[in-house]
């Protein structure tokens, strides 16, 4: 009996050649019938009948090859079916998409350019060096489209008119390039333009012969990426480096770098395999990599890692194919903590002056992106900034978190908005102390309420009253509830990894405010997705000058040295106080005597901290976290020692300071010292997580919080846990950062609303 299927495909099937494989397919199957884009997935309508018979079997075949060979891009989240009233087709078609409900399919993140736009861009003459190629495989995605379903008058490619040759390769079904909407060539498509402080630059390979004169001469160049601007110099010339980070008053934080190729990367940093394939994943995330030969020393500024990547505009390839140079430094095109700029006319006047040419070209970027960044731990890759290619792909929950959306934190900030069963991340947003990142924040909000299709119901943000996030949804319309920031972060790891249940939850971070009204952040749980009981924490110290001790560890130095010694710390003669005026150190005694601005903190951050200024290694930051950053980059891998600490209410260092004061008495190295202390806190961590196993008979751990972006840690600690028959969770697709809260806020919401505590 002639039958019809109507299939629906929901999950990342937009924007990656979906329709044009369906159409193949079916053609393979000799399949009659229909393919269709809808705002919610995709739709297939195809009959049974074959060679004049009805064959159910085909149909299943058919349903199971989709499945197998969806294109690489794609993330096939369900395939449904039913069988419906007979509807006769004379072929298999693709018709035009439509808008049939509040339903919203995936919205595919930015690819990499693919290896055949590569080989087109070498060989087809309407796009010979071309540098906007791109089909059905790979391109602009997330940061073009301005609303949904994916078609090109909802992109900033609408203002392009196709010429015949692109018209015909957009429109034949059986053409890599069929409904790819942003086709284009060197005859209809967008075009750059170098501009000098003297001059406008249109030719195209005149663009590339100066752009790559100046970079090998020396000179800054601010150039136009996918989701923003990015500023680029000569990565091994150390006075354009300098240059470029007074450019940015940019003191210490590391530069990302470009290298030409897989080769050249290998020749400058260590790589193993599950580094490789991360790097060259159609994502091209920014990868951490340690060192083999040394670039500019300004690039990194003393750690021994480097923030590589790959090429993955065409223009990239194009620009590496005539620079007489294995890398280029290719940065954040902002000032400071400012957004990534993402207009012409603002980077005219903004980057031109501080660079020697400008990059542009005419197509709008939408949704402003950075770069992704990851590190591998235990041959696994972590997110440590979820931005372009990742961005907006949603996290499958497996409970309703339809109409909540999540604020977030206030540093490294992403939020988050709730569609059905899908958490959707926003890209990066940065810190909102920044005015100008505060409105980047406000008006993706909006443009994710309109892109999705989300009319918020349940707003949920942190605890924390003076957070900028917390106060703008506090400004909002609807029902609100704030979430404990630790208890956010663990439940961000149990929602990627789909846990609802009582864990173990350990939160080790920098700032979150507590319930007690202490500043927390070295916690130790057992929760679920509703609530959390606090088990042991690191004991308090106080942050002489609040926000201003992340900015100056040399004062959680003295803190924790007067909490455990009282003035006798100061005949000490320590040498990281040396440079200190003897006033500001009895001012902050005072400060502390007088509780003057002194928040209580538990935080693992500002242990980190301390130490990394005690031995008088990082006294003052430049940028976040730069002291526990590189109290970890000189740990000495080889030391297996730690030193003592005591778990009675609270975790308790006194031994441990002892103890590092008596190595620096020794003239122990600062290496072996900070190994030791990394050591420590991985013993802390497993003998904690022991005893509350012992006492609640709970074998789940997660772990989650910014300190678990420190690998020493991190790799070791994940070791030791499993050996010892935990069942460990930790972050990998959602930062552990403050970058993921957003996803533990929307879950914790979630719960409470399913068991009507809101």
């Amino acid at each position: 009996m002639l039958q019809t299927y109507n299939i629906q495909v929901k999950g990342l099937v937009q924007g990656v050649g979906f329709r044009p494989f369906i159409y193949k397919l079916a053609l393979r199957y000799k399949l009659k019938g229909s393919v269709e884009n809808r705002n919610d997935g995709v739709v297939i309508k195809v009959n049974n009948r074959t060679f004049k018979h009805s064959n159910n079997r085909i149909i299943e075949e058919f349903i199971q090859t989709i499945k197998e060979e969806a294109p690489l891009a794609s993330n096939i989240v369900s395939v449904s079916y039913e069988i419906t009233d007979q509807e006769l087709f004379s072929d298999f078609r693709i018709i035009k998409s439509t808008n049939t409900s509040e339903e919203i399919t995936e919205i595919s993140p930015d690819i990499a350019v693919c290896d055949e736009c590569l080989e087109d861009m070498q060989l087809q003459e309407n796009r010979i060096n071309y540098p906007f190629i791109n089909c059905t495989n790979c391109g602009p995605r997330f940061t073009i489209i301005k609303d949904l379903p994916y078609d090109r008058e909802k992109t900033t490619m609408h203002p392009f008119i196709m010429c015949e040759k692109c018209r015909k390769e957009y429109s034949d079904i059986m053409d890599r390039r069929f409904h790819a909407q942003p086709v284009a060539c060197k005859n209809c498509g967008p075009q750059y333009e170098l501009i000098t402080k003297n001059n406008r630059i249109h030719d195209p390979e005149t663009i590339l012969q100066t752009t790559c004169k100046l970079l090998e001469e020396g000179k800054i160049i601010a150039m136009k990426g996918l989701g923003g601007f990015h500023m680029a110099c000569d990565a091994l010339n150390e006075e354009s480096v300098k240059k470029l980070r007074k450019s940015k008053n940019r003191d210490g934080k590391p530069f990302a770098v470009m290298f030409a190729d897989i080769e050249k990367l290998k020749e400058f940093t260590q790589l193993n395999s599950a580094e490789e394939l991360s790097i060259k994943s159609w994502r091209r995330p920014i990868i951490l990599l340690h060192e083999k030969k040394k670039l500019a020393h300004s690039v990194s500024v003393g750690f021994s890692t480097v923030g590589a990547m790959l090429p993955y505009m065409p223009f990239h390839y194009l620009l590496f194919e005539k620079l007489k140079l294995p890398a280029i430094v290719l940065t954040s095109g902002n000032i400071s903590d400012e957004p990534i700029l993402i207009d012409n006319d603002d980077a005219e006047k903004k980057l031109l002056g501080i660079s020697n040419a400008l990059l542009i070209y005419n197509r709008k970027i939408y949704n402003r992106t950075d770069d992704s960044v990851a590190f591998i731990i235990n041959n696994t890759e972590r997110l440590i900034r979820r931005s372009r290619a990742y961005a907006p792909s949603p996290v499958r929950m497996n409970m309703d978190v339809d109409g909540i959306m999540a604020s977030g934190a206030e540093l490294v900030n992403c939020f988050c908005v709730g569609k059905g069963n899908q958490a959707i991340l926003s890209q990066h947003i940065g810190d909102l102390k920044n005015i100008e990142t505060l409105d980047f924040y406000i008006n993706t909000i909006e443009q994710f309420k309109k892109l999705f299709r989300v009319t918020p119901n349940l707003l949920v943000h942190d605890m924390h009253p003076d957070y900028l996030s917390s106060k703008h949804f506090q400004g909002l319309d609807g029902k609100k509830i704030s979430v404990q920031h630790h208890h956010a972060h663990i439940a961000s790891c149990m929602a990627e990894h789909h846990l609802d249940e009582k864990i173990i939850g350990v939160a080790l971070d920098g700032v979150g405010f507590g319930d007690d009204n202490n500043i927390w952040g070295g916690e130790f749980f057992v929760c679920d997705l509703n609530e959390y009981k606090r088990i042991t924490h690191f004991d308090y110290v106080p942050m002489p000058g609040g926000d201003m001790a992340t900015k100056e560890p040399w004062r959680m130095a003295v803190a924790y040295l007067y909490k455990y010694y009282g003035r006798e710390f100061l005949k000490n003669n320590f040498q990281f106080l040396k440079k200190r005026n003897p006033n500001d150190i009895e001012m902050l005694l005072m400060a502390i005597d007088k509780n003057i601005n002194c928040p209580l903190t538990s935080s693992a951050g500002r242990l980190f901290d301390a130490v990394s200024a005690l031995i008088n290694l990082c006294t003052f930051s430049t940028f976040h976290a730069e002291a526990p950053m590189r109290l970890e980059t000189i740990a000495d891998k080889n030391i297996i020692d730690s030193y003592e600490f005591q778990l009675n209410s609270t975790i308790q260092l006194n031994k441990t300071f002892n103890k590092i004061i008596e190595d620096l008495s020794k003239n122990i190295h600062v290496s072996v010292i900070s190994a030791k202390f990394h050591n420590t806190i991985i013993n802390i961590i497993f003998a904690v997580a022991s005893k509350i196993r012992d006492d609640y008979k709970i074998n789940k751990i997660a772990l989650s919080g910014g300190s678990f972006q420190n690998r020493y840690i991190s790799e070791k600690v994940e070791k030791l846990l499993t050996q010892n028959n935990f069942q460990v969770y930790t972050q990998c697709t959602v930062p552990s950062n403050d970058g993921g809260i957003a996803l533990g806020q929307l879950a914790i919401a979630a719960k409470r609303r399913s068991l009507k505590c809101v």
